[in-house]
């Protein structure tokens, strides 16, 4: 095969991001070195981290976000059985709504004068002044925008309601870009960038996959696709499972529908590629040629999905239950599937995609059984 470059497309989703840094553990143990991060919401965090620290402490500092952000929920579970451990998930849960997530956020006072001085208190439940304060210790946005690792973070225009994306090749970024990216209503308050109001964007589109699709390639690719949210799912039962799974489906990535778009337009430039190299000289300058000439690449695009799991305790509050315990199972989870990958005899195996596309799911369905 010929070289690659080698992609991390991060999903948001809350606390289950602890997944995609084990996911990154494992990549980084087996050597694989990212040469672009594009991320949303959790994903933009987890991605500014990597590609603002050194390679030798980017998994240190992943543990050290996560760590910091669960040590106010870092209670031992003494029960058994997914009913018990749904409760504690649960209790987690509501605990870290009301007292806020250390390093990342805090609940707002919303007493009429605090609304009247802070005309964001009026929009939203927390502040999220704590992860600036996380990321200036963890992150060194000299390192990001020095653009050895390229850096897409999405959000989305508060006012036109347009998709954004922030890129270290455009312009420079900082600790706003990452908070905007991950700023969802009506928890958190829109981040103003150059006089603009930015949301999370997650409430368009969860997962950067078709931003980098979407690029004309001058190279092969190989995307690591790490999701958080999956879009098959079983019959809800109970209302909180309706809850959970209308969530699964609503920030789930469309992978299929995007990479079944990708293959026909990439054939498509494959062929125009193939077309030219036949033509006449004297079609050089035909504006057709020229175009045709614009459009055609022969690159081929890996992808590897990992996608979390929900366990069978676990509700619809996955995603902002950030107790130690549920941290360090998605963190463990995240690692094994990749390893699990890596070590897999198709992946060990593969070849160089001849249609333009090929996509690797390996990973064993890990749903934690109940004690």
């Amino acid at each position: 095969m010929r070289d690659e470059k080698i992609v991390l497309v991060f999903q948001g989703g809350g606390a289950l991001g602890a997944y995609q840094a084990g996911a990154y553990e494992a990549l980084h143990e087996a050597g694989i070195r990212p040469e672009w991060l594009a991320g949303i919401s959790i994903g933009a965090i987890n991605s500014a981290i990597i590609a603002g620290s050194p390679i030798d402490q980017r998994v240190e500092n992943l543990r050290r976000f996560w760590h910091k952000v669960s040590s106010g929920l870092s209670g031992v579970f003494y029960g058994n059985g997914d009913i018990m451990r749904r409760w504690f998930n649960e209790a987690s849960a509501l605990m870290g709504s009301f007292t806020g997530v250390p390093g990342f956020f805090t609940p707002r006072l919303m007493e009429p004068w605090a609304m009247i001085g802070d005309p964001m208190a009026a929009i939203s439940v927390y502040d999220t002044a704590p992860l600036c304060e996380t990321l200036g210790e963890l992150v060194d946005f000299d390192l990001i925008n020095k653009g050895d690792v390229r850096v897409s973070l999405g959000a989305v225009d508060v006012e036109s309601g347009n998709f954004r994306y922030f890129d270290n090749t455009v312009g420079n970024l900082d600790f706003a870009h990452v908070a905007a990216s991950g700023a969802l209503p009506p928890g958190f308050a829109p981040i103003e960038i150059d006089g603009r109001h930015y949301w999370d964007g997650g409430i368009v589109s969860n997962t950067p996959l078709q931003k980098v699709l979407g690029q004309q390639l001058e190279s092969d690719l190989c995307i690591f696709q790490v999701d958080l949210f999956s879009a098959t799912g079983p019959m809800p039962k109970t209302m909180f499972d309706v809850e959970s799974r209308q969530k699964e489906i609503r920030y789930s990535s469309r992978t299929r529908m995007n990479t079944d778009l990708f293959r026909r337009m990439q054939r498509v430039r494959m062929a125009a590629k193939r077309l030219m190299a036949k033509l006449p000289p004297e079609f050089a300058d035909d504006p057709d040629a020229r175009l045709l000439e614009e459009i055609g690449n022969d690159a081929a695009v890996t992808i590897v999905h990992l996608i979390y799991r929900q366990a069978a305790y676990e509700s619809h509050s996955k995603d902002y239950e950030f107790s130690r315990l549920s941290v360090e199972e998605h963190w463990r989870a995240g690692y094994d599937d990749v390893v699990e990958t890596l070590s897999s005899p198709e992946w060990k195996n593969r070849k160089r995609p001849k249609h333009g596309i090929e996509i690797f799911d390996l990973a064993e369905k890990r749903l934690k059984p109940s004690n």
